[in-house]
């Protein structure tokens, strides 16, 4: 993952790293695949369901989920007509797009008792993450941790549900974004 972010990652104003050659608008299957074998191996527990947000972590998660041998469930952000009326429901802010979303999971789609895994693209301030870690609560559900692509270190989402005794594992954990350079932990 490394490597691949320093050939083809860019970094934008604001201390954003763009990705979307590989990971957020074109997806690199063979990629997918690979990051879905590390996540398998990492996370080893029996898990009933996988869980992100929509839009870029649903490539990631159904590729990984294959791995697994389980389905994948995804929050939503956007009002569906088609979306269940009876759902589980939290407040995130988003970084990139600097607003507050409410996202929804049907409650028929998470059950009490189940184990979730959480995978995302990236893990900065932590806030989509505590929302989705806030609707499997509400479903009774236990979160075995979270799989993270890209983490921004330098942020404090991470360290902050680290110590909450979440288990994270991320790909790969950015130090700095500094003067045009990607910095690894």
């Amino acid at each position: 993952m490394k490597e691949r972010i320093l050939k083809d990652g860019t970094i934008e104003e604001g201390n954003i790293l763009k990705v979307d050659s590989f990971l957020n608008h074109q997806l690199d299957i063979s990629l997918l695949n690979e990051i879905g074998k590390e996540f398998r191996r990492r996370f080893p527990e029996k898990i009933d369901k996988i869980l992100t947000i929509e839009t870029s972590g649903i490539g990631i998660a159904a590729i990984a989920a294959q791995y697994f041998n389980t389905p994948v469930v995804y929050a939503r952000k956007i009002d569906s007509k088609n979306l269940e009326k009876d759902v589980y429901e939290t407040k995130v802010y988003s970084y990139t797009k600097g607003k507050e979303y409410t996202v929804k999971v049907g409650k028929k789609y998470l059950n009490k008792e189940e184990k979730i895994l959480v995978i995302d693209d990236f893990l900065a301030n932590g806030k989509a993450l505590e929302g989705l870690i806030d609707i499997i609560s509400q479903a009774g559900a236990s979160l075995v941790g979270a799989g993270i692509v890209i983490e921004k270190g330098f942020q404090e989402g991470g360290q902050d549900l680290r110590n909450k005794g979440i288990k994270i594992e991320s790909l790969a954990i950015i130090e700095s974004l500094s003067d045009g350079r990607v910095i690894f932990k």
